[in-house]
């Protein structure tokens, strides 16, 4: 299958260009960035020291018209101007972007009639075991627990909370029968009176090189329950993101999500 990379100069960008050279059955079609970037011109294999005859360049219609699918983990508004291509040239798209907001979301949606797409807040396989894990103990949870989802991550993320500890909040909200738009409360400030049993707390810390910790707390009365994940580098997201590329070969149309990838439905 034939794989190009959206911010291929970036942390996530390198890490899943080396993970594509050293996936055997998947090769690497092309490199983008954006215009200005620095990048732009180089191979993209001379970061690891190696020649692959793939420039980075910022020429979308040159990099889709010899590629099957794209992996992009980029910005939203980047995100859906390669989507606009993917769907003219017929590429799969793998979205790792997160904060998109709902008008954004309804033209991924609307793209996947078009083209395949997996879209998922985390491509890490062990993020998302912890959500089918979650909506399993969520359901015991339904009174008498307090619920907070607590998330760091690096200096550079722009958006919070994050993408991952919203699908946290998504599965155990649905295991609950709730409506996450409904129950989150986003941080607290100055007096905030009792917490509502009902809500579902965010917090959200940003500093140094976190990659991405996320933790679910269910505080009963003499009791707590923490289900966390924690990610020490980004190679499993770039591994989930090749799998989801490579489950997207047979798949003409339609909108998956990692859980589909997994058959954990």
């Amino acid at each position: 299958m034939k794989i190009a990379i959206a911010g291929a100069s970036g942390r996530m960008g390198r890490m899943l260009i080396e993970t594509v050279l050293n996936s055997p059955e998947v090769t690497l079609s092309g490199a983008l960035e954006h215009k200005g970037s620095a990048a732009l011109g180089q191979d993209a294999g001379a970061f690891l020291g190696m020649q692959t005859g793939v420039q980075i360049t910022d020429d979308i219609e040159q990099v889709f018209a010899k590629s099957e699918c794209l992996i992009d983990f980029t910005r939203p508004e980047g995100t859906l101007v390669h989507l606009e291509a993917a769907q003219r040239h017929g590429v799969k798209v793998v979205i790792g972007t997160t904060g998109f907001d709902a008008q954004q979301k309804a033209q991924i949606g609307a793209a996947a009639q078009k083209v395949g797409i997996v879209f998922a807040a985390n491509m890490s396989v062990g993020v998302n075991v912890t959500l089918k894990l979650l909506e399993y103990a969520a359901r015991f949870f339904e009174t008498g627990y307090d619920i907070e989802i607590i998330e760091a991550h690096h200096r550079h993320k722009v958006d919070a909370p994050s993408g991952t500890a919203l699908a946290m909040g998504e599965a155990v909200a649905r295991a609950l029968g709730r409506d996450l738009d409904d129950c989150a409360v986003y941080g607290r400030n100055g007096v905030t009176g009792e917490r509502d049993p009902s809500t579902i707390g965010f917090s959200a810390i940003r500093g140094g090189d976190i990659v991405g910790d996320h933790t679910v707390l269910f505080a009963g009365i003499g009791e707590r329950i923490e289900i966390t994940h924690k990610s020490s580098n980004r190679l499993s997201y770039a591994q989930g993101s090749v799998r989801a590329a490579r489950f997207l070969q047979d798949k003409a149309t339609g909108l998956y999500d990692m859980q589909d990838v997994l058959g954990l439905r």
